[in-house]
């Protein structure tokens, strides 16, 4: 449902229609941001990262508060997405990881046995001074605009730790999963409480909304998510509290690729939103999730490198089916791919505002 804009609300990221269609409320249109929308496909992104390896970046306030700022300045999307990395928790625990060009994150010491597991650092709080420095200053820039804090999920960084890097069948992680289930569970509980540590910090220093990412769920049977991943994921949001003292819980988003057989279990992990990638269509996605929960997606990402009939016909796809939706933001399936025009981004932005506030 929409509304039109109220001149005495108070500019203040908890009124933005971002977080109101996080939370179910009337909004004045639907909301849009994309994933990875700083990154690769901005020009000045690549300048400035020059020179500077990703996990470095990710530490450097200064430089996360102007990739984050990017594409809002340049789209004018509804939130800014903090610019970090799902691996940068377990780096900052003092784990040795690689980010390598073509490949993705590299672990020099894989897990693969209970010793392994138990030998694994914690996240210690106080080395996360740098990510509370980024995030106040980019509530400060922001302003009314809300920043979303990230985190990958704990079976997503799971996958990442025993496999040693990317993986398309993820055999050893369900492997292990399956033959050492007491180890699976504490290193699972350990990243539970490393992604709510990360996201707790950046609650507390401002972020008006979170994002969950489990990318890799999708490899799962709805019953093995259920039993042996879905706690744990509840354990992060439940990790966040009741959100920044005297304020209520900021808007939780859940999100996970090829996750159709089980958005309703990711709405039970305890998520206000869940993200959907390109697969279901949204209003079959409502249908799955029930009235209690917003959606966030879906098109896919692949359709920003087509003409633009066919954008304009797919974003007009997506918005009519999000109606069926408690709440919509509109996003992608998945990640912006680095091929991708960035003036198509923002014709699509453009576009979602023009539609929903008709």
């Amino acid at each position: 449902m929409t509304v039109a804009p109220d001149p005495v609300r108070p500019v203040l990221p908890s009124a933005s229609d971002l977080v109101h269609a996080a939370r179910g409320l009337p909004v004045s249109r639907t909301p849009v941001w994309f994933m990875r929308q700083a990154g690769r496909s901005l020009p000045e992104y690549r300048a400035l990262r020059a020179g500077t390896a990703m996990l470095e970046a990710c530490q450097d306030p200064d430089l996360v508060t102007e990739i984050t700022l990017q594409p809002v300045r340049r789209h004018g999307v509804d939130a800014a997405i903090l610019f970090s990395d799902i691996v940068l928790p377990l780096v900052v625990a003092g784990i040795d990881i690689e980010i390598k060009p073509g490949i993705g994150p590299v672990i020099a010491d894989p897990v693969r046995s209970v010793a392994d597991v138990d030998a694994l650092p914690p996240l210690d709080p106080e080395r996360l001074a740098f990510l509370q420095t980024a995030v106040r200053q980019l509530v400060a820039e922001l302003g009314a605009t809300p920043l979303i804090g990230f985190a990958g999920a704990p079976f997503t960084l799971a996958t990442y730790l025993i496999e040693g890097g990317p993986s398309k069948e993820h055999a050893r992680t369900k492997a292990f999963m399956y033959a050492e289930p007491a180890a699976w569970g504490r290193l699972l509980d350990r990243l539970a409480v490393s992604a709510a540590t990360f996201l707790r910090a950046q609650v507390d220093a401002g972020a008006s909304a979170v994002q969950l990412f489990d990318s890799w769920a999708g490899v799962l049977s709805a019953a093995d998510y259920a039993e042996r991943v879905l706690p744990h994921s509840r354990a992060v949001f439940d990790g966040l509290g009741s959100g920044r003292v005297g304020e209520d819980s900021v808007p939780r988003i859940h999100f996970g690729v090829g996750t159709g057989e089980l958005l309703p279990l990711i709405g039970d992990a305890g998520a206000d939103v869940v993200g959907v990638d390109w697969r279901v269509p949204l209003d079959e996605a409502a249908r799955r999730v029930g009235p209690t929960r917003s959606l966030q997606g879906n098109l896919d990402p692949a359709v920003l490198l087509a003409d633009r009939a066919t954008v304009d016909r797919e974003v007009r796809r997506v918005v009519e089916q999000g109606r069926a939706a408690r709440g919509h933001i509109f996003n992608l399936g998945h990640g912006v791919l680095p091929d991708t025009d960035p003036g198509v981004l923002t014709h699509v932005a453009d576009l979602v505002h023009e539609l929903s506030a008709r």
